[in-house]
């Protein structure tokens, strides 16, 4: 038995070693190799790929041990937006190339880059864009540039905008799964699928009206970038007369057929680079972490706080893809007392979630305003509980695409009664009063109980209309009328007044200051969320997550799927959330 003991020490010993020596590789490599940067040669063209950049911001973490073992190459489309325009001035930098983009920003952030790379040719320097193929949502941003090629083998999807929503009653008669529905609000087509078979005509109104007004705004940009009318625009669309290279340049949507060495050779001799010699190239994740690590300190002591609310809304810290109350509430303190922040920004990209969560950060933005000025910038969406958190700031701004409203709470409770009476499973309940058992999915919905969770969902989508009239200067009786649950486009929303103004992060910051009587000012972002050490070690490339496996596996869209049987599983207490699997396309 010694020896055998003898043994297992020897063991977990040379493990124990093994794992301190690998961390202490790692702590070193982080510490002495993660200031390095690349440098910006003379001539050089920024290449966007945008492929690793998901969210508007990138975060930061309290704990330091976090930050030194995050990757550094993170950025957010605030730092990229920042660095484009640093280039306008970067006598290094000649032009921008967008090259086969891929993305999975959204139309709004699409609007921001846009905005960003007009801004970055007006100082006259280039754009240009080469695709394989174009899907809908990445000519959109190609569009702006100077000169578009696009390959000889690929094609250009341009016909317009589509949403496809998946309906599971039947579903639920054969499978005896059943999911009981409590909500408020005729246009809360989250819930939909669960109970009819076919879409109804109000969320079919709502969803046309939606796409509609987001294809106006597309069309529009591209009608401006390439000089076409949107007449024509739509008769390509409708007709799909651009579906192939040929076409697309007949249409005058691309500039140029060719292979991508042809278009390297055109930028080459755009920046008189003579010979075999390449152009210098930097990507748009280096050219943005120099931005970020060599940029010149603002000296004024004035701050504007950036307050990020990025993903759907649950109960506890949050993430950067997750809006908690801990971090929100924390940051919006912190920025409240500050004595240098002298107004906050508000970021949401949020399609809304927990409703008491929503409420709780409703209640720290209340008291903060009496402080210091607050000020909302919307994204891709800020909708159901993403609205929620929004209505009573002092000036809410949305691009024209962001999606936004939905104001309308709904409970799910999923009941397996007939499914296990299938099985032939019975289940019993003994109880000391009338309403003393909890809800339990074996037993079959007991009438009075579902009457109680009714009155839940009411009270709190009368809390909701009442935050918003409140916040919007508005009556009861015309916030329910835009209500319901209904969606709106950034468009529509400032005609029924949800919102105040169209513009971007950059109007919203600057609306900050001229509230707050401050012209010289730098930004501070929130929040710094406290991350644990084991967080980090499970975002390592030895620990990758089984979601990340079974994606590259199955594919991004089949995978969209199970996120959101994993979102309903989820889902405790009534919420404020957006319509159930808008995907547009």
């Amino acid at each position: 038995m010694k020896f055998l003991g003898n043994v297992i020490a020897n063991v977990i010993g040379i493990f124990v070693f093994i794992m301190l020596f690998f961390f202490g590789v790692i702590l070193i490599g982080a510490i002495f190799g993660g200031e390095d940067t690349v440098s910006v040669k003379a001539d050089s063209v920024i290449e966007l790929d945008l492929k690793k950049i998901n969210n508007d911001y990138a975060g930061k973490y309290k704990d330091p041990w976090v930050t030194v073992f995050s990757d550094k190459k993170e950025v957010g489309l605030s730092d990229v937006i920042n660095a484009i325009e640093a280039a306008k001035t970067d006598d290094n930098i000649k032009g921008i190339s967008i090259l086969n983009d891929e993305s999975s920003l959204g139309l709004a952030q699409y609007k921001d880059l846009r905005n960003a790379l007009e801004s970055f040719k007006k100082s006259g320097k280039f754009v240009w864009a080469y695709a394989n193929s174009f899907s809908q949502k990445e000519y959109y941003l190609n569009s702006v540039a100077n000169t578009i090629y696009l390959n000889p083998a690929g094609d250009l999807d341009f016909k317009g905008l589509s949403s496809e929503v998946m309906f599971f009653k039947d579903f639920q008669d054969k499978s005896g799964i059943h999911m009981e529905v409590i909500r408020h609000g005729k246009y809360k087509s989250a819930v939909e699928p669960f109970l009819e078979n076919k879409m109804s005509d109000a969320n079919r109104e709502q969803i046309t009206a939606l796409l509609n007004s987001i294809w106006t705004n597309v069309s529009e940009d591209i009608s401006k970038s390439r000089n076409i009318p949107v007449a024509k625009l739509n008769e390509i669309a409708n007709g799909l007369l651009a579906r192939t290279p040929e076409m697309a340049k007949r249409e005058n949507l691309v500039d140029i057929v060719a292979y991508e060495d042809v278009y390297h050779n055109a930028i080459k001799k755009q920046l008189k680079v003579t010979g075999d010699d390449d152009y210098n190239k930097i990507s748009i994740l280096d050219y943005t972490q120099n931005n970020i690590t060599t940029a010149l300190t603002n000296t004024s002591s004035d701050q504007i706080a950036i307050i990020y609310a990025q993903g759907e809304i649950e109960s506890g810290e949050g993430d950067v893809t997750v809006i908690g109350e801990g971090a929100m509430r924390r940051s919006l303190q912190e920025a409240r007392k500050d004595e240098d922040v002298k107004a906050i920004v508000l970021r949401i990209d949020s399609p809304g979630g927990s409703a008491l969560t929503s409420d709780l950060i409703w209640r720290e933005i209340e008291i903060t305003k009496k402080v210091k000025p607050v000020v909302v910038s919307m994204g891709n969406y800020a909708a159901s509980g993403g609205y929620y958190i929004a209505c009573n700031a002092n000036k809410i701004f949305a691009e024209k695409n962001t999606i936004t409203g939905s104001i309308g709470v709904f409970g799910i409770l999923p009941n397996f009664s007939p499914l296990a009476n299938k099985l032939g499973i019975n289940t019993e309940q003994v109880k000391t009063h009338e309403n003393s058992a909890n809800y339990s999915p074996f037993v079959p919905v007991d009438e009075k109980f579902k009457a109680f969770t009714l009155e839940g969902v009411e009270k709190i989508y009368n809390t909701f209309v009442t935050h918003v009239a409140q916040g919007r200067k508005m009556t009861f009786a015309q916030v329910d009328s835009i209500a319901q649950g209904r969606v709106w486009s950034g468009s529509q929303a400032i005609k029924i007044g949800l919102v105040d103004k169209i513009g971007g992060l950059d109007d919203a910051i600057a609306e900050a200051a001229r509230i707050s009587k401050t012209k010289s000012y730098s930004t501070q972002n929130y929040p710094e969320y406290e991350k644990t050490f084991n967080d980090v070690l499970s975002g390592l490339p030895f620990a990758k997550s089984k979601e990340a496996f079974i994606k590259e596996e199955i594919g991004a869209e089949n995978y969209m799927l199970i996120e959101q049987v994993k979102r309903l599983q989820k889902q405790k207490g009534v919420q404020a959330m957006m319509p159930f699997g808008l995907n547009i396309k």
